[in-house]
């Protein structure tokens, strides 16, 4: 399983498996910690974004989030020659968080562990952003600083703007994805019969 492990569920653009870890390794961590961390902050941010998207469009913006950021991490990668496999959900995480920060800036956060200090979730998103900028620019290897500015950015668009320009306008789609599926389960086949 190591072998398939690494070849599908580490996004790594030298990788002979490109498209499908871009979603995959949005799921696989490195330890139980790294698991664990990304997970907590998911759900302390997950009410938020399932009010603000609800269930369904939460989900396709997650699952996008996950391929955006990666792909922003292997452009950033073909840029810099630096060539390292990559795994996590913070990328996708990031979208999440950025889209809260962006939609309620004045809300109120703290850290688990020092929830004396609290600060504005406006303010977090611009700390965190200055942090993975940093980190991106001085060739930081903590974490993959790309992924995580990728993701931010589209969690950011897409409250801004991608909310209406996609999800608002998807009805035409849907309907003709209807509409084609009514054809081909009324030509025999595996189609039900009312």
């Amino acid at each position: 399983m190591r072998r398939v492990m690494f070849t599908y569920f580490t996004s790594d653009p030298s990788s002979r498996a490109l498209c499908s870890p871009m979603l995959l390794s949005t799921f696989s961590h490195f330890s139980l910690f790294h698991m664990a961390a990304n997970m907590y902050v998911l759900w302390s941010f997950s009410s938020s974004i399932v009010a603000l998207l609800g269930c369904e469009q939460f989900i396709a913006v997650y699952l996008s989030a996950g391929v955006i950021s990666t792909f922003v991490s292997y452009v950033a990668k073909m840029a810099t020659g630096k060539f390292e496999p990559s795994l996590g959900a913070s990328g996708a995480i990031m979208t999440v968080l950025a889209a809260v920060c962006t939609k309620m800036p004045e809300a109120k956060l703290a850290i688990i562990f020092l929830p004396m200090f609290t600060f504005t979730a406006g303010n977090a998103l611009k700390a965190i952003i200055a942090f993975d900028t940093a980190g991106l620019a001085l060739g930081w290897r903590l974490f993959d600083h790309a992924a995580h500015l990728g993701g931010a950015l589209f969690g950011m668009w897409y409250v801004t703007y991608g909310h209406e320009l996609i999800w608002k306008n998807r009805e035409p789609l849907v309907k003709a994805w209807h509409e084609m599926r009514t054809k081909n389960t009324g030509k025999g086949g595996g189609g039900r019969s009312n």
